[in-house]
């Protein structure tokens, strides 16, 4: 009996399942294991107390599994490769798979096939497989250099937009603590939910914590938790935070266009690029809020006519279970 493990470490959370040649025998879930926001040692600790509730669970020793394939992002840093082959390697036998989150949500998308996957969680990039097996990217730079349309980009542009309408709307208070109804007959309001959300009492506090940098006894800001306040404001009629949802779409949107142009003009493609490319999509700005999702697609449709999007977002742990199987 053959016995493979996934394992799915996004920005947010890590999922990981065990499974044999055709059944999975049980799922774990811990916290994060990203390293620019958990210390070697807590990322270590949380792999290792998930595995083995999943190897208990599913009743499967971690020396029996045949091969598993670890899917995480920042995989491009060598830091986080060895890191990641060096914590897996010491507590589970068999061979390694090491991939990137996108790489298993193509995956789990395509089974190996050609397509796009757009991936829209606490970061943000693309990946496109053409028929012959090439892999094309854009996006992923992390938080700072890049990450559009992201959660964390949600959170940190839904910040300055209500800020800049602050300035705006009271240029006799520069430290004006309760945003109110603008000058320019919009409220902003956003601000208030996203004090309420951080448990702050003025713009002041705001403002420090959104420039607290990362340091031993801290850590940075949480600006992806905020999506989904920017998303119940822009429901409730916050045209600030409407304007960034869908920005955040059209972000995204390029991230596709871009590896659709990349993909057509490698040295391996045929003619002047396919009649429709179907599109994927996964991470929890794109599978839950719908504003982005539709902006995203509207953006597409103008754009990049030969794109076909997908109904439902995918799971990336089935890629990487369909990847460990595979060998």
């Amino acid at each position: 009996m053959s016995y493979f493990l996934a394992i799915d470490a996004g920005g947010t959370k890590t999922q990981c399942l065990l499974a044999d040649e055709t059944r999975v025998l049980a799922r774990a879930t811990t916290g994060t294991l990203k390293l620019m926001r958990v210390s070697e040692q807590e990322a270590t600790a949380r792999l290792h107390a998930m595995l083995a509730e999943v190897a208990a669970t599913a009743g499967v020793s971690l020396s029996q599994i045949t091969r598993s394939c670890f899917g995480l992002a920042g995989l491009s840093s060598p830091a986080v490769r060895a890191w990641a082959s060096r914590a897996l390697c010491k507590s589970v036998a068999g061979e390694l798979l090491l991939c990137g989150d996108e790489e298993i949500a193509l995956n789990a998308a395509f089974s190996g096939g050609p397509g796009i996957l757009v991936v829209a969680g606490t970061g943000s990039n693309a990946i496109g497989r053409t028929a012959d097996g090439s892999l094309f990217g854009a996006g992923g730079w992390g938080p700072v250099l890049g990450d559009e349309g992201s959660g964390t980009w949600i959170g940190l542009e839904a910040i300055r937009a209500a800020l800049r309408a602050q300035d705006r709307d009271t240029p006799s208070n520069l430290n004006c603590a309760q945003p109110g109804n603008g000058l320019d007959g919009v409220s902003t309001s956003l601000l208030r939910e996203i004090e309420r959300h951080w448990n702050l009492n003025s713009l002041g506090e705001l403002v420090a914590l959104g420039n607290q940098r990362a340091d031993p006894n801290h850590h940075a800001p949480d600006f992806a938790s905020l999506a989904p306040v920017v998303a119940r404001s822009a429901e409730q009629g916050d045209t600030h935070a409407a304007e960034v949802l869908t920005r955040a779409g059209e972000q995204l949107a390029e991230l596709v266009a871009l590896v659709f142009r990349k993909m057509t003009a490698a040295p391996t493609a045929t003619g002047a690029g396919p009649a429709a490319v179907s599109v994927a999509f996964t991470g929890s700005v794109l599978t839950h809020i719908a504003t982005v999702r539709a902006a995203m697609i509207a953006r597409l449709a103008d754009t990049l006519p030969a794109a076909c999007v997908c109904q439902s977002p995918v799971d990336p742990l089935e890629g990487a279970l369909w990847r460990a199987r595979r060998g």
